[in-house]
């Protein structure tokens, strides 16, 4: 009986530190939030690992919300303003994110060390780390250029409709309606609508510049602004503006055509040279080998 009760008693402690951690796993699996009908507009996907994590967002938002995350939370709002982003997720909600993707990476780090793969958990803690500020900076970086290139053909046409007689209104609702739907007529089209909705004209102008950020289109928008309080013709301005650009952007390519030689060195001299130099040496190589062997 007693060799029965003491080979009892680590059986019953197991049993009981099972259950207790069964338990706790319950509780915290209680306190963890899935949200199933995300109020989000998906006009614009967003990458699959995002949408993995955003319904888990709900768990850590009071931590995106805390004062010391305030200047984040502005930057992050502007960033995704100026990404096209801002309807799609917010400041808030991108913070949240992020430290969702930080703990599956501390995550994977762990299961990393575990499986005694130190180097596959840091590489990916770091990818999850930084891929979210790598996404939004590359998104905005593409609009941007997308604005770019079509700046100075809306221009073009804006000012040949106001020369033959158009209000500079009427001539930019004709536009947003021929155009294709691009990040700048995106951006005209919600501008339109904030000024037939009665805001003044100068204070759309001015919060378009404020919310794309692109310096090229934040100048011709002041011009603009100006050009309305002074009582200058915009018409002759709107032509000087796409003169500007159109010659700005003629210098840009002229310069990424002068930079492609050097940036052409590097995979020539990872790729296409060792494979020139085994094709010509490996030959001469091979019949040196005979002549000494035989």
């Amino acid at each position: 009986m007693e060799i029965f009760s003491w080979t009892l008693i680590p059986a019953v402690c197991a049993g009981l530190s099972a259950g207790f951690f069964l338990l706790l796993f319950l509780n915290l699996s209680r306190r963890i939030t899935v949200e199933k009908k995300l109020d989000y507009e998906m006009r614009r996907r967003l990458p699959l690992i995002f949408l993995l994590a955003l319904p888990f967002a709900g768990n850590v938002r009071f931590i995106a919300r805390h004062p010391s995350f305030k200047s984040w939370g502005e930057q992050t709002e502007r960033q995704l303003s100026m990404a096209g982003y801002s309807d799609t997720i917010t400041g808030v909600d991108f913070i949240a994110l992020r430290i969702i993707l930080g703990v599956y990476g501390a995550i994977a780090l762990v299961l990393g060390l575990i499986q005694q793969r130190l180097a596959v958990g840091v590489i990916l803690l770091v990818i999850l780390v930084i891929y979210p500020a790598v996404w939004l900076r590359k998104v905005i970086q593409s609009r941007h250029e997308e604005i770019l290139r079509a700046l100075p053909n809306v221009l073009d046409l804006l000012t040949l409709s106001v020369q033959a007689g158009k209000d500079f209104l009427a001539a930019l609702r004709d536009i947003i309606k021929r155009r294709k739907m691009d990040a700048l007529n995106e951006e005209l089209s919600r501008t339109f609508h904030e000024i037939k909705l009665g805001k003044k004209r100068s204070q759309a102008l001015r919060e378009l510049s404020v919310r794309v950020g692109q310096p090229d289109l934040s100048t011709v928008l002041s011009a603009i602004i100006q050009a309305e309080e002074l009582g200058v013709s915009i018409g002759e301005l709107l032509m000087i503006q796409g003169d500007m650009l159109r010659n700005k952007r003629f210098s840009r390519a002229e310069k990424q055509a002068g930079e492609a030689p050097v940036k052409i060195v590097l995979p020539l001299a990872l790729f296409i040279f060792p494979a020139v130099v085994i094709i010509l040496v490996m030959p001469i190589v091979l019949q040196a080998f005979k002549t000494l062997l035989f």
